[in-house]
């Protein structure tokens, strides 16, 4: 028994949260009263090293092997507070540190779960909880703008990387400068390179396509008509579609980190 006087045995008490609210008062006050004594015990016993109360559990002789083990307890921590953290995350939603998410009927996100996107190893993952409100509308837009970028960013990392590999356009970029493409430098030293008349031209362009989307959008976000990405296969065409969001998030990050 946890508790005789309330006939309260150990299996009584659930795992998790749910536990909190089982245990009787008193048996919190001694959980509280030994945390408290182990505090205080430990004042007297601190070494100079963060961490070390005397307990030789960690050590070796070898300063090197001591090195690594002081290391991989730090390690270990640093996992086991995020894992904490995401046990008592699910624990709340689920009902159980490693529940089902299909026991968390509650959720706004349900009504993304299925959308193009959604692959795993994360899921729906919505770290910031930007669809928390599961409003549709927003989240179509927000994933318009996304496969909108990721096709700009797969663009700018083919551009990126292509000039060096196969090499730049023969003549002039500006004939009335005599700046010929070869004498722009790759990357973000272009930009200083390029005369305003052709940034002007960049811009306009880029004017041109937004305006020229507006009445070719259909109801599926980034669905402007140009059926590349497509197939008879409704199983094959969400295949395709998954692939090209995912290749778009992967350009995002990579031109950043170019």
């Amino acid at each position: 028994y946890l508790s005789p006087s309330n006939a309260l045995a150990f299996n009584d008490i659930p795992n998790g949260l749910a536990a909190v609210s089982k245990i009787p008062q008193a048996g919190l006050l001694q959980i509280v009263a030994y945390a408290a004594y182990c505090e205080i015990s430990g004042i007297n016993n601190r070494g100079e090293a963060p961490g070390d109360f005397g307990w030789k559990v960690l050590t070796s002789a070898d300063p090197e092997e001591r090195k690594k083990k002081l290391a991989a307890e730090i390690a270990n921590g640093r996992l086991a507070m995020m894992a904490i953290i995401g046990m008592f995350f699910q624990d709340g939603l689920t009902g159980s540190a490693w529940g089902d998410w299909a026991n968390y009927t509650q959720s706004p996100l349900r009504a993304f779960e299925n959308e193009l996107g959604v692959q795993p190893p994360v899921g729906f993952w919505d770290p910031l909880g930007l669809a928390e409100d599961g409003d549709v509308d927003v989240f179509t837009r927000r994933r318009e703008t996304e496969i909108k970028h990721g096709r700009i960013s797969m663009l700018a990392t083919m551009g990126y990387m292509t000039p060096e590999i196969v090499g730049k356009f023969p003549g002039y970029l500006s004939p009335s400068n005599g700046l010929s493409f070869n004498e722009i430098p790759n990357g973000l030293a272009a930009v200083s390179k390029v005369p305003v008349g052709g940034w002007a031209q960049i811009v306009a362009y880029g004017a041109y396509v937004e305006v020229s989307g507006i009445n070719s959008r259909t109801e599926d976000p980034g669905d402007f008509g140009w059926k590349v990405l497509t197939s008879a296969d409704p199983e094959e065409k969400k295949q395709k579609l998954n692939a090209e969001i995912a290749n778009g998030r992967l350009a995002m990050m990579a031109i950043i980190g170019m």
